[in-house]
């Protein structure tokens, strides 16, 4: 069964750190598009990150760029968001989010979401 699995949510203070991790269970994420998607209680999911297939290219919403990073491992079939300088204003659920298209035909999983809260 193909999905995604987020990791490595949590609680941290502000000012701190986290490292996500988006791993591919039954398929490859070699050529899929990746982005990471956050979504705070009461407001709409928002796109934050995305990477193309050999991580060449990567774009980031304007809430969370300079402070964070999103790349890719191929060989262990895993995406990664660094999470740095974090505030109140980053707590969300978190879920990666996987596509390609194959001629006519899309591809597209999601995770299940990882928990980030922020407060001290």
């Amino acid at each position: 069964q193909r999905h995604l699995v987020e990791s490595g949510g949590g609680l941290v203070q502000p000012g701190g750190s986290l490292r996500l991790s988006c791993a591919a269970s039954g398929f490859r994420l070699d050529y899929y598009g990746i982005r990471w998607f956050r979504q705070a209680p009461g407001k709409e999911r928002e796109e934050i990150s995305c990477i193309n297939g050999n991580g060449g290219n990567t774009t980031y919403a304007d809430s969370v760029k300079g402070r964070f990073t999103i790349s890719r491992d191929n060989a262990k079939n895993t995406v990664y968001l660094q999470m740095n300088s974090l505030n109140s204003e980053d707590t969300a659920v978190y879920y990666c989010h996987a596509h390609k298209k194959v001629f006519l035909v899309d591809f597209d999983y999601w995770g299940q979401g990882t928990q980030v809260t922020v407060s001290s």
